[in-house]
Formats: C-alpha cells, sequence, structure tokens
C-alpha cells in the first residue's frame, strides 16, 4: 500500500486561497472559500489575517483555531485542476 502524500509547504496567495507542496512533489493552489460555509470551525477562515496563520501539522494545513482540512482532499483538489499538454 503506497503512502498518501503529505504537505510540506503551504503559503498563502490571496483571498482564500493557498499554494501547497506535497511529498510528491505535486504543488498547485486551492481555492478554499467554499470551506467557510462547512461549519462554525471554518468561519474564521473569513479574516485574511487569520487565515494567513495557516501552518503544516501532521501532514496537513491547520489553523490555531483547530481547523485543518485532509491533505487527501487538498491532493484531489490540485490535482483535478491540472492541466495536461
Amino acid at each position: 500500500m503506497q503512502a498518501l502524500p503529505e504537505i510540506i509547504y503551504v503559503e498563502p496567495v490571496g483571498g482564500l486561497r493557498l499554494r501547497l507542496r506535497f511529498t510528491d512533489g505535486e504543488e498547485g493552489e486551492v481555492d478554499l472559500s467554499s470551506y467557510l460555509n462547512y461549519g462554525p470551525v471554518f468561519r474564521p477562515l473569513a479574516d485574511e489575517v487569520f487565515f494567513r496563520q495557516v501552518t503544516t501539522e501532521g501532514g496537513t494545513i491547520s489553523w490555531p483555531n483547530g481547523a485543518d482540512i485532509a491533505p487527501e482532499r487538498l491532493y484531489e483538489m490540485i490535482s483535478q485542476h491540472r492541466i495536461i499538454l
């Protein structure tokens, strides 16, 4: 069984977008604006100052209030938007 890639780098890039890099080299941007509707733990992300406090922890991203997102979901979001030439 192959291990799922973990997030090793995160950078806020404006709005509710993050640039992510995974252990397998996959890299891209995700827009997390839809997560504001996923419950009270995600509502503070609407504040840009709070949103920029994102860190990598345990192979994924998280914020000081305990909000986190499964790395496999973020990987899927990036993979779905990759353009293959």
